[in-house]
């Protein structure tokens, strides 16, 4: 899909910085969201970098990049979709942060991230007039356009995982949501579509598609992934966008100037307002659909936290000893006893210095944990619960770049000692 141009009275300072909206645009975007999300859980988890360091990493590349592109003159492919590769890893990891860091709930996350786009989206207009992509020919427009993409990648973020919370979906059947709202967008687009509106609905709505591509293709199989893993993912992708640059670059196809307008689609008032009217059915229906989904019995985080309340409000809290006789009784006996060998795994490697491996065991602890969380938590879910409880300060600290040491073997110890291990 594409925009309408900028109005022919604004003075053009440079040479339009954006790419023409052509089907490559949309490719290459889905592609660098895909990227955004394996990369960036690949260095986080798999390097046991650690969110916070790997943000930070980010935020200072971002910079670099940000100061390349603005200090063109015009648009490159090259630097132009390397800064929305950093923009798209940096955005993944604020989110996470939110989520993973601070325990900000996604329906909180996706309403802050939502305000903060509009507030972006308001200013812009009230200063520029157009928040179309192709009047992106000043200094001052252009920082409200990587300020706003920026922001879209942190808001499709936390929306797809909102949404994966809400529904249940597998990485497979998850591609099929924002799939099918980015082909109605589009349809309405050529039906005569606010261009502008309609773009930027698809640009957000790529996020959660590109990144529940990446879980898809990078998950275990066990997990309902393809197993490619999250280095291998993402160099795939890497290359496709290599790829897809080196083309872009040598065909020109997507510069601004020498596009045609011959595939306009009409625009009228009329159409605008129809448009805008389905945008709006198709909202309300979308917020149905998941509100049904979320209802049914066992198909979702929330709708199993809803259905045993006795986990948090049932009784005192477990002692350790009490939580690891429980889960002795009732957990399996094979399960146990491979957490238990990977938690011992894993503090064997802190004793003997080797963080990056131990950091790797910590990923796998966590996979065979979340992998049977529903029957362990079916089995007792106040056990359950306090498992759970300590398995999360022995990843956070094995993950990070800077951990506290001491904070991390008592973490270790006690995850030992509840385990039997």
């Amino acid at each position: 899909m594409s925009e309408s141009r900028a109005p022919a009275s604004l003075p053009r300072q440079m040479v339009s910085k954006v790419p023409e909206v052509t089907i490559w645009f949309w490719i290459i975007k889905i592609l660098c969201t895909t990227v955004g999300e394996s990369l960036a859980d690949w260095i986080n988890m798999a390097l046991g970098v650690g969110l916070l360091a790997t943000a930070l990493i980010f935020t200072v590349v971002m910079a670099i990049v940000l100061t390349v592109q603005m200090r063109l003159r015009r648009y490159l492919p090259a630097p132009y979709w390397l800064t929305v590769v950093v923009l798209s890893v940096t955005g993944t990891l604020y989110t996470d942060i939110l989520t993973d860091q601070l325990g900000v709930p996604l329906a909180v996350s996706s309403s802050i991230f939502a305000v903060v786009l509009a507030v972006v989206f308001g200013i812009w207009y009230a200063r520029e007039r157009t928040l179309s992509i192709h009047s992106i020919t000043t200094t001052p427009r252009e920082a409200f356009y990587w300020l706003a993409i920026l922001v879209t990648f942190a808001l499709g973020t936390a929306v797809g995982d909102w949404t994966l919370e809400l529904t249940g979906w597998g990485p497979g059947w998850s591609i099929l949501l924002p799939l099918a709202l980015i082909a109605i967008v589009a349809g309405l687009w050529r039906l005569g579509g606010n261009p502008v509106l309609t773009f930027w609905i698809a640009y957000i709505l790529t996020r959660p598609l590109g990144a529940n591509i990446g879980d898809w293709l990078g998950l275990p199989q066990t997990d309902g992934g393809l197993g490619l893993g999250t280095l291998v993912t993402s160099l795939i992708f890497l290359a496709a966008i290599l790829a897809t640059v080196i083309y872009l670059s040598v065909s020109k196809v997507d510069v601004t100037e020498r596009a045609s307008s011959r595939n306009q689609p009409p625009n009228t008032p009329a159409r605008r307002r129809s448009a805008l009217v389905a945008l709006g059915v198709v909202a309300v229906a979308t917020i149905g659909l998941l509100t049904f989904i979320n209802s049914l019995p066992h198909t979702s985080a929330l709708a199993d936290e809803a259905a045993a309340p006795t986990c948090s409000v049932g009784g005192p809290e477990l002692t350790q000893d009490q939580a690891k006789a429980a889960a002795q009784a009732h957990f399996p006996a094979d399960i146990m006893t491979e957490l238990g060998s990977i938690t011992n795994d894993i503090a064997g490697l802190v004793g003997q210095g080797d963080q990056t491996t131990a950091a790797a065991r910590a990923t796998d602890l966590e996979t065979v944990w979340d992998d049977n969380q529903d029957a362990l938590n079916g089995a007792d879910c106040q056990a359950w619960s306090f498992i759970d409880k300590q398995i999360d300060p022995v990843l956070t600290s094995v993950r990070s770049s800077h951990p506290d040491e001491a904070t991390k073997q008592q973490a270790l110890q006690a995850l030992q000692a509840t385990l039997g291990a």
